[in-house]
């Protein structure tokens, strides 16, 4: 049976068959499958290759199929708040995707598009927790949100990143995108982030703020303090 056969069965379900497979399925699959998917994605599109949904299925969904649909709307999730990335599906018929950036840009020169957009979009999630904090962030809320959004900081190899603690305290620090700062007097040592130069120059709060509010589906005046910062900082800027 062709793989997009067993898929058109599974699509045959409702809602809600889905959801009582979801949970017969013990969720550390599922969740190992979500960033399963999320990888295979990334790694695709740094080819620019478009994704056939059959390659998805076959390689990465194998024997989850009745569950297909959740592991795919909780992928593109992961990708919307960690990357910035939207999955579009470019051709109906043969179910073919690709990866779109829905990042702010960074207007550096020494960023080859390909290989570093996805170290971008983790660089703008992190820089928006920084502003959104009100300009300092200590290291531990930044390993906190990046947990939660399933990328792993505890020196296990991620598949896109490598290394994730060495990228934010070492890579991004030395490409001034960050500022990496050991708190006085704490035992043991406790560190806090901030806005790089080359941050400040590449991007603006207002697109930083632009950004989250797209994400969380909020106007961007929601915030403010932050809302008013941004435009006197836009403000200033064209003074310039």
């Amino acid at each position: 049976m062709e793989v997009d056969e067993d898929y058109a069965l599974s699509q045959t379900q409702a809602p809600s068959q889905v959801q009582r497979s979801l949970e017969r399925r013990p969720q550390s699959q599922v969740e190992h499958k979500v960033n399963e998917l999320v990888q295979f994605l990334l790694v695709k599109d740094q080819k620019k290759i478009p994704i056939k949904r059959a390659d998805i299925l076959k390689h990465v969904i194998k024997d989850y199929k009745d569950v297909y649909p959740k592991i795919l709307e909780r992928a593109t999730q992961t990708l919307q708040q960690v990357f910035g990335m939207d999955l579009v599906e470019i051709d109906s018929k043969h179910h073919t995707y690709i990866l779109i950036s829905k990042l702010p840009p960074l207007e550096g020169e020494n960023i080859q598009e390909d290989e570093n957009t996805p170290k971008m979009g983790l660089l703008i999630v992190i820089l928006s927790l920084i502003f959104m904090k009100g300009n300092v962030a200590k290291e531990s809320a930044v390993w906190e949100m990046l947990r939660r959004l399933r990328v792993d900081c505890s020196g296990e190899k991620h598949k896109v990143f490598g290394d994730v603690k060495k990228l934010v305290t070492e890579e991004f620090v030395r490409q001034k995108y960050l500022e990496y700062t050991r708190l006085p007097h704490t035992d043991p040592p406790e560190f806090e982030f901030r806005w790089g130069p080359r941050a400040a120059k590449e991007t603006s709060k207002k697109q930083i703020l632009q950004f989250v509010a797209k994400i969380q589906n909020k106007n961007p005046k929601s915030w403010a303090s932050q809302y008013n910062e941004a435009e006197m900082e836009a403000t200033a800027a064209a003074r310039h």
